[in-house]
């Protein structure tokens, strides 16, 4: 299936090309590691939280962008990972043409997989500018959660997780 956009003659020659280039950028996280494999071997059994990691993908429905903030955290069972590594865990995924939910997804299974902690949980707000810029053409903000281990099994651990986050 092909598509033509006529562009006005006052559109700068190289701007498909600037955006073809603005794409690649954006989905660049297919030929990314979240690079997880280097544990601390430090002893921490209670819950760690990176809060506010900043994001910005592309809805694979629309190819418009959406943008947000990722809140991960996790109980360790061997060892902790640099902070660092959360925050491209979730740049490699955020950067594909994506769902806000399977992304969440996606966040969890990989730190789930790699760290085995004994909970993991992604929380994320975005900013969907396909709602934004067309359709309905309104304001809002969509929240995703994804719950593992004793995140989701144990209410205990899953209020005091909201409660930090202040949820």
């Amino acid at each position: 299936m092909e598509h033509t956009i006529n562009l006005p003659e006052t559109t700068p020659r190289d701007a498909v090309v600037r955006w073809q280039r603005a794409i690649s950028e954006m989905v660049g996280g297919y030929d990314t590691d979240p690079e997880l494999d280097v544990v601390f071997d430090i002893p921490h059994d209670e819950i760690i939280i990176s809060r506010g990691i900043e994001f910005s993908s592309l809805c694979e429905h629309h190819l418009f962008p959406f943008f947000g903030t990722a809140d991960v955290a996790y109980i360790p069972s061997d060892g902790i990972v640099g902070l660092s590594k959360l925050a491209r865990t979730v740049d490699c995924y955020a950067r594909r043409f994506q769902t806000q939910e399977r992304m969440s997804s996606e966040i969890a299974d990989a730190i789930q997989q790699a760290l085995n902690p004994v909970a993991v949980a992604v929380i994320i707000r975005a900013t969907h500018t396909c709602q934004k810029c067309r359709g309905i053409t309104k304001n809002g903000q969509m929240i995703t959660s994804v719950m593992r281990g004793a995140f989701r099994e144990n209410p205990t651990a899953r209020q005091e997780l909201l409660q930090l986050l202040a949820l």
